[in-house]
């Protein structure tokens, strides 16, 4: 199982939207490099949903339950998305500030490369954000 960080503006569609629909396809990414690491994910992988714009922050997990697959709504059958389930939120959204003040993320893409909407989680930080949101005991990965 590989943990993974996708972004999404909660103006389009946020973590209430996903837990509303219950199940959905993470669709719009158009960025090679994120494309790529939608190419990894696996049916059981989890994902942290950060929410971009004005609150910047982690907010909820989610499920990868499906293989990727081409977007059917693309004309380009090389951009892929993979079909998402809700997970649960986090006991407190973790902010991008929160992130970049703690050095133990400095090597994070989210930190590096703040412009990519889809990237890994080395298991370290997921037990990390776990921790910085309040959770009573670090969820297994």
């Amino acid at each position: 199982m590989q943990l993974w960080l996708v972004k999404t503006e909660p103006e389009e569609f946020g973590y209430a939207d996903l837990e509303r629909n219950g199940r959905e396809r993470w669709n719009g990414v158009r960025n090679w490099r994120a494309i790529q690491n939608i190419r990894r994910m696996q049916p059981g992988d989890r994902i942290f949903i950060y929410h971009t714009g004005k609150e910047k922050a982690i907010v909820g997990t989610a499920q990868v339950v499906s293989a990727p697959y081409p977007d059917p709504e693309a004309n380009d059958p090389r951009l892929l998305v993979v079909d998402v389930e809700p997970r649960g939120r986090l006991a407190r959204p973790v902010t991008l500030r929160q992130i970049k003040q703690d050095p133990c993320f400095g090597q994070w893409e989210l930190v590096r490369l703040p412009r990519l909407s889809v990237m890994p989680v080395r298991p370290e930080y997921w037990q990390q954000i776990l921790a910085l949101s309040g959770a009573a005991a670090p969820v297994a990965t």
